[in-house]
């Protein structure tokens, strides 16, 4: 293993998501597919590509459209780059036939005809343009600029203004802050399924404080404001309208101030589909709309006393009207159709993917190390096997399986009576090959992932512990997947550590139970399964040394490792501390108070999940690490618990990171952070050099 060239690669391959095909659009008939890749493993441009048939090919790169950069033209440009993490065609949008696409490149707007020997076209717009989105029929995009929406008609080009508003507070078009970071929902227009009428959000940013980011490095520099809303303050004001584009608009109505989220929306051949959340998240009114009156009518009720779940894809309904959703019951989350569960206990939904006919597609797993691709179509039917997250889209008689496992990733497209085609992937070869043993922990099965050196000899030395949870609820780390966490929990085993990675109570696909056993209190419970993990690989490998454990976490795992240390110092010895949100009432409406209620109404609940509050505990070494350019966890969170930290006589390591959001992308920054964390945690623990990995 190159563990020396290790922390470099991982830097330029973007922790090895470059080269990898993704955002896959099938045409109705299955036989061709659109998808998004680079063209190399360094490689971060991406580029539009087309499958059609068995051949591969290049339908736009980006250079030959003119100068390529990450400098945005807009906002949301910026955070949409910031997401994505890569430069070139990040997203694409197309008619239902899969004809034409469209597409926003640094601002511009450009469609290209599904077909190789096609030429781009550049639109004339009235501004840098966000979100392009074609119509079903193919003739014409709605996009967003400077907070207005417009129509480009590809007949002649003429471009109409459909919302507008002389505020600057107020936007058209596009998703507000906690519905793209917490509720899943990233865009504000939709087409009707003919291609006549649009919905569109109307969001108010008036009542929502600010957030001023700056660039302590560029003082020069002017700070970024953000509306930023934080728990317990106002959210922006945001109604739904329709339009026709001859000139009416339609304010589509429900009780706003019972139901202030805008969770979901969808306009299928029944029509628009909506889905309002309360303030306190414990009721969601699926609603239908009639886009030429604005009535809306109460479709379903879903309630729950923690919160009810917003699972993607659902609601949905049939060619016949059914209602696809879902039910939470005892430990299960079911896929329900027309009320009725359609899958058994045990069976964990996690992602409704399409719905054609009376045929859902989705994603579940009964294996929370797993994650399987099902179709329920009058019968239930498992679409992938063997152990992995699988994935995948269906079209006619085309699979597109996509399947992620220990031994890699695979894009298989399947077709009736042919051989499977594998899209190419450019993903570059980690220089480290992680060697994992799956565990259960405890009465409660916590599964857990062990890495050991390769160079590891049972019974030659005692192994210091790096435990390096995630723990939240957005994400499941130990799953039998080839991921950039086993990577790098392989190059600090091979440092000279046992790396132990545990999925604790609150993370997700074991079913609402266990999800919400971390209501109003996010960090006791997950604590304790971090212990129950580790003492459990003990068990199972006696050379992991107890007196030397370390813990490093990002973000939500950051603030699980800053709390182990301050309240476990027995069992945990040091910690590092990324992004973490150190003080719960910094942090946005939806996430926080879906776990912790209003700060107003449990004000204890708050102060008993902020570190800040037990910072005078400290008696372990800590390093905390922050971008100052995070928008998402806030600098502030670090800066406070560091003075807190200090104020109480508490030694501790602050390292800014300059320029950096809460994904840290420059080169340098990634590759510098390895290693200072690497030798910050072997100073710690007193970890010497001399092992055969040294």
């Amino acid at each position: 293993m190159d563990t020396n060239g290790f922390p470099t690669q991982s830097a330029r391959t973007r922790r090895f998501t470059l080269g990898v095909p993704r955002a896959f659009t099938l045409s109705p008939d299955g036989q061709r597919v659109l998808f998004l890749r680079t063209r190399g493993p360094e490689d971060p441009s991406t580029c539009l590509w087309l499958l059609d048939g068995t051949e591969e090919q290049l339908l736009v790169a980006p250079e030959s459209l003119g100068p390529d950069g990450l400098i945005p033209a807009a906002e949301a440009v910026r955070r949409e780059r910031a997401r994505e993490g890569a430069a070139g065609i990040v997203a694409f949008s197309t008619d239902t036939a899969l004809r034409t696409v469209a597409f926003a490149l640094n601002g511009d707007l450009w469609t290209v005809a599904v077909d190789p020997a096609a030429q781009p076209r550049k639109w004339a717009t009235a501004g840098p343009v966000v979100d392009p989105r074609l119509d079903p029929s193919g003739a014409r995009i709605a996009y967003v600029t400077d907070g207005s929406l417009r129509v480009i008609n590809l007949a002649d080009g003429n471009d109409q203004l459909v919302a507008s508003d002389d505020d600057p507070e107020v936007s058209w078009g596009l998703a507000e802050h906690v519905a793209a970071e917490s509720m899943g929902r990233t865009r504000g227009h939709w087409w009707s399924p003919d291609g006549t009428h649009l919905l569109a959000t109307r969001v108010d940013q008036t009542p929502v404080q600010r957030w001023w980011i700056s660039d302590p490095a560029n003082p020069a520099k002017p700070p970024l404001e953000i509306p930023y809303p934080v728990a317990g303050t106002a959210n922006a004001l945001v109604s739904l309208h329709a339009f026709d584009l001859a000139g009416s608009a339609t304010q589509l109505q429900w009780d706003s101030t019972a139901y202030e989220y805008l969770a979901d929306v969808t306009w299928d051949s029944h029509g628009p589909l909506l889905t309002v959340q309360s303030r306190d998240q414990q009721t969601v009114h699926v609603l239908t709309a009639d886009p030429t009156t604005g009535q809306t009518e109460l479709l379903h009720e879903q309630r729950d006393p923690a919160w009810v779940e917003l699972v993607p894809g659902t609601p949905a309904r049939t060619a016949a009207g059914k209602l696809v959703y879902f039910e939470d019951a005892g430990e299960t989350r079911h896929l329900t159709i027309d009320g009725q569960r359609v899958t058994p206990d045990g069976l964990q939904l996690r992602y409704v993917i399409d719905v054609s006919g009376e045929s859902v597609l989705f994603l579940a797993n009964d294996e929370p190390t797993e994650c399987h691709l099902w179709l329920y179509d009058q019968d239930l039917q498992q679409l992938s096997d063997g152990p992995g997250s699988h994935d995948g889209l269906r079209a006619g008689s085309t699979l597109l399986l996509t399947s992620n496992t220990e031994a890699g990733r695979t894009f298989a497209v399947r077709r009736d009576g042919r051989p499977d085609h594998l899209i190419t992937s450019h993903r570059a070869t980690p220089a480290v090959a992680p060697r994992i043993t799956w565990l259960r922990a405890g009465d409660l099965e916590i599964r857990t992932a062990l890495l050991l050196p390769s160079w590891y000899q049972p019974g030659a030395a005692k192994l210091p512990v790096l435990m390096a949870p995630y723990g939240g609820s957005a994400m499941s780390l130990v799953m039998r997947v080839s991921a950039p966490w086993f990577y790098k929990a392989q190059w600090f085993a091979e440092a000279g550590f046992a790396v132990v990675i545990a999925d604790g109570r609150g993370t997700p696909g074991r079913g609402p139970a266990w999800d919400k056993a971390i209501h109003h209190d996010t960090m006791s419970a997950p604590l304790e399964d971090q212990v129950t993990a580790l003492h459990a690989a003990a068990e199972y490998c006696p050379d992991l040394d107890l007196s030397r454990v370390g813990i490093t976490g990002w973000s939500y795992g950051g603030m699980l490792a800053t709390t182990a240390v301050l309240r476990r110092p027995d069992v945990f010895h040091a910690a590092v501390s990324g992004a973490a949100p150190s003080e719960q009432r910094l942090y946005d409406t939806h996430w926080r108070e879906r776990f912790l209620g209003h700060p107003d109404e449990y004000p204890e609940d708050y102060d008993r999940c902020s570190t800040i509050n037990e910072a005078a505990k400290l008696e372990r070494p800590l390093l905390l690490v922050h971008g100052l350019a995070d928008d998402n966890v806030t600098a502030a969170h670090t800066l406070r618990l560091s003075a807190a930290l200090l104020a109480a006589g508490r030694p501790h390591q602050v390292l800014p990171l300059s320029n950096a959001t809460h994904a840290v992308r420059d080169e340098a920054a990634i590759v510098g952070l390895l290693h200072h964390e690497l030798n910050f945690l072997k100073t710690a623990l007193l970890v010497g050099g001399e092992h055969p990995g040294a």
